[in-house]
């Protein structure tokens, strides 16, 4: 093996610094160069993302607050919306129910006072029919028809 062998090393000792020394210029000079401003690019481009991805991500959490606002403002209007058509429906209702119930009323009366006038006139009746009864039963019983005079002064007695 000639790597071994003394007489050989002088040679390989000044080839190894000669492509040492042009690989060095040429990694040092070309390479590391690219490859910084390779990953100086990526590092800027992830940077910008990142920031990008925060003032986006901050913009919609400001956008969904207010959306979330608006939302529970009109639930606020909703409900005062309907609390007042509730209210009004219950005005309405009692003043319809009011006017019902006073027309009702005027209706019982109405009833109530041509019962009474029916009454008052069946009660006038009575008498001329209890004694018409009166006058019958008797003659049936007696069997002589009783007159008029007579069924008068019964009920006058009565």
């Amino acid at each position: 093996m000639p790597q071994f062998r003394f007489e050989y090393w002088g040679g390989q000792i000044v080839w190894l610094l000669i492509v040492f020394a042009i690989l060095y210029v040429l990694f040092a000079r070309v390479f590391v160069p690219r490859f910084r401003a390779i990953t100086d690019i990526r590092a800027q481009t992830i940077a910008d993302a990142l920031a990008e991805a925060r003032r986006v991500q901050a913009e919609s959490d400001a956008k969904a607050q207010a959306v979330k606002s608006d939302i529970e403002k009109a639930r606020a209007d909703s409900r005062k919306l309907v609390a007042d058509a509730r209210a009004k429906a219950s005005d309405d209702m009692a003043r319809t129910q009011a006017g019902q119930d006073a027309e009702l009323a005027a209706k019982v009366h109405e009833a109530e006072v041509r019962i009474g006038g029916m009454r008052d006139a069946a009660m006038s009746n009575v008498r001329g029919i209890a004694s018409e009864t009166a006058a019958d039963i008797v003659s049936k019983l007696t069997g002589k028809p009783v007159s008029a005079a007579e069924a008068k002064a019964a009920e006058s007695i009565a």
